[in-house]
Order: structure tokens, then C-alpha cells, then sequence
């Protein structure tokens, strides 16, 4: 009997009493994988490659704790990989490319050790180490943020504004000087204009500073 070990092929002329080894690769098997796969726990080689397997891998597979190859490679799979198979730490060999998968790749135990982005080939919606895509967690958009600063600003200097012009015409009024009036009315539609066009003009060197630094 032929067997693919680790990318090799391999004669087995022994029958096993006990099944450790289980190729099914290149059968055009349909379906989901059966969670009772998990109950082979001597398993040590698991070849499900180019298939039509469709659905998760199933959850418990972190069961197969003797397992050292497992190729699920060009399937239809979705969903994540399972958070179990971080406890499989016999694992050496793996191979998930191109099989829909998404989500975070585990990053403990043996997953430290598969640093070759190959074998999440194929997988756009997967995230994380050795992928170039290697992003974690959501971002905020800056943009939004930083707009919503600036509107903070631009209310505080306008709140400003309307302040002064309140105590400038209490206290104007108390003089009643028509020539003092017409100064101060002056100067005050100066600093007000002073004072909107400094939210501006910060508010835009703001905004190219960011872009600049993104685009580093």
C-alpha cells in the first residue's frame, strides 16, 4: 500500500493492528469531515488533501494528540482553525492551503514553529503570523477620529468667540463711546476670525501630518 508521509511517498507492506496512519487524499471525497475521526487517537498521519470536503474542521481534533502530519489542503473548508489544535504538540507537519479557512492562526505551542506562509496559502480571510497580513485587531479609522477631534476644537473656539462678544458689549455699553465701540467691534471681528481660522489651519496640518506619516 502507497502512502503520502510528510510530502513522500511511502510503501507499507504491514497491515496495522492498530490504525495509525489514514490517507484518503485524491478521492473526491464530499461532505463534511466526520467528527468521529477524533476517536482514532493513535492516529499519527492524516491526509485529507484534494477532496470536496466542505465544512469546519471539527473543533475536537486538538483530541488527536499523537498526531504529527495532518494535510487538509485543497478542500472546500470554512470557519477558523480550532483553538484545540494548539494542544497537539506532536504536530510537525501541517498543510491548510487553499482551503477557505478564516480567522486568527493560533499562535501557541507548535503553531510558534510553522513559520513558512505557504501552508496557509490560498486562505484571504486567515490573519495573522507567518502571513504578511499579519493583523490581529480592528483598527479605528484615524480619519474619523481625528474629524471628530477637529470639531471638538472648532466648537470650543467658537464657544470662545461667543463669549467674548458677550463681555465685549457689557462692558462697551458701559462706556457708550461711540468711537470705543467702533474699535473694539473691529477688533473683535478680527480675533474672531484670528481665532476660527487658527482651528482651520491647524485642523488641516493635522490632517497632512497624518497622511504623510501613513504613507511612511
Amino acid at each position: 500500500m502507497d502512502l503520502i508521509v510528510k510530502g513522500r511517498q511511502l510503501e507499507n507492506n504491514l497491515t496495522l493492528g492498530i490504525v495509525n496512519v489514514l490517507d484518503l487524499s485524491s478521492n473526491n471525497l464530499k461532505g463534511e469531515t466526520p467528527e468521529e475521526i477524533i476517536n482514532l487517537t493513535y492516529l499519527g498521519t492524516l491526509n485529507l488533501s484534494w477532496n470536496q470536503l466542505t465544512g469546519k474542521i471539527p473543533d475536537k481534533i486538538g483530541s488527536l494528540q499523537r498526531l504529527e502530519t495532518l494535510d487538509l489542503s485543497n478542500n472546500h473548508l470554512s470557519g477558523p482553525i480550532p483553538p484545540s489544535m494548539s494542544s497537539m504538540t506532536f504536530l510537525n507537519h501541517l498543510n491548510l492551503s487553499y482551503t477557505n479557512l478564516s480567522g486568527p492562526i493560533p499562535s501557541t505551542n507548535q503553531f510558534q514553529t510553522f513559520n513558512d506562509p505557504s501552508i496557509y496559502e490560498g486562505n484571504s480571510q486567515l490573519r495573522g503570523s507567518p502571513l504578511p497580513n499579519n493583523c490581529l485587531a480592528p483598527e479605528f479609522e484615524d480619519d474619523e477620529v481625528e474629524d471628530g477631534d477637529d470639531g471638538e476644537m472648532l466648537w470650543f473656539y467658537l464657544g470662545m468667540a461667543a463669549g467674548f462678544s458677550v463681555g465685549f458689549w457689557v462692558v462697551c455699553g458701559t462706556f457708550g463711546n461711540e468711537e470705543v465701540l467702533r474699535r473694539a467691534y473691529f477688533q473683535f471681528v478680527d480675533e474672531t476670525k484670528n481665532l476660527c481660522g487658527h482651528c482651520c489651519v491647524c485642523s488641516s496640518f493635522k490632517k497632512i501630518e497624518h497622511k504623510m506619516m501613513s504613507s511612511c
